[in-house]
């Protein structure tokens, strides 16, 4: 925490010294203050969930037991919303938390390079499953709530983008809102987002990040797809946190080649 607080002091005083730099500089400079204004948010991300689970801790709780390890399976998509071919090669879950500042950085920065390279060249489906850290995050569930009920109206991946890039808004008005501005029908979204409706099938995802042993948000696991049943697919990878490109691409590749 103290060596993150050093660099963006350091990088403060080196902004500070150039008024008056050539056009590439200057957007040099604009990156890196892009950069320092992330690891700041980064920061208070990370002392919020640190100062809730030392809450926790003084209030009595108890350690969860340890989960088992990872291992191969056969698992269901289920209705999980999806991007892709229905039989693509390559299936890959993501387990995300709308609040998490490290699924918000996924979004940003890797799942469009995925979806480029291999989504769109139908080697890769791409799907979300559901997977709210409560205990941390406490419009992260309402958030999984509306992205479901915004499914519901053909519109999951765009509630999907807008509440990523809005994360700091994520109260229940908050959503209403986004739903209308995405071309929602607002009384039946905000039925649906009142009454709960996908309760269980987020309560389903999360029993599924916990057979997997999936730890933290976000998480993935990828494998191949069922040939016979493009719903189901035996995963064998699993990647935890926010990962670059290149750990999703040598992944990838290597299920790609194992299926030839």
């Amino acid at each position: 925490m103290n060596v993150i607080l050093k660099v963006i002091f350091a990088a403060g005083l080196f902004l500070c010294s150039f008024s008056a730099l050539p056009a590439s500089t200057k957007q040099d400079i604009k990156a890196l203050q892009e950069a320092i204004v992330e690891l700041k948010e980064a920061q208070v991300a990370m002392q919020k969930d640190l100062a809730e689970i030392k809450k926790q801790v003084k209030n009595g709780a108890r350690a969860a037991p340890a989960r088992a390890a990872f291992r191969e399976q056969e698992i269901s998509i289920g209705d999980s919303p999806v991007i892709g071919e229905a039989n693509a090669t390559v299936t890959l879950i993501e387990f995300s938390d709308y609040q998490c500042p490290f699924c918000a950085r996924h979004f940003r920065d890797v799942m469009p390079q995925i979806v480029k390279d291999y989504v769109d060249t139908g080697k890769v489906k791409y799907v979300m499953f559901e997977n709210p850290i409560t205990s941390l995050h406490r419009n992260a569930y309402d958030a999984s709530l509306a992205a479901l009920c915004a499914k519901d109206q053909g519109k999951y991946w765009e509630m999907h983008d807008v509440m990523f890039a809005n994360q700091k808004k994520l109260s229940v008005d908050s959503l209403k809102s986004f739903a209308a501005s995405i071309g929602l029908n607002s009384p039946e979204f905000d039925t649906c987002l009142d009454s709960k409706k996908y309760e269980k099938q987020i309560d389903s995802d999360l029993s599924t990040a916990a057979k997997l042993s999936v730890r933290g948000t976000p998480g993935f696991v990828l494998g191949l797809t069922d040939s016979k049943d493009p719903s189901k697919v035996k995963v064998s990878v699993y990647i935890k946190g926010a990962q670059r490109f290149d750990r999703f691409k040598a992944d990838i590749e290597q299920l790609l080649d194992s299926a030839k």
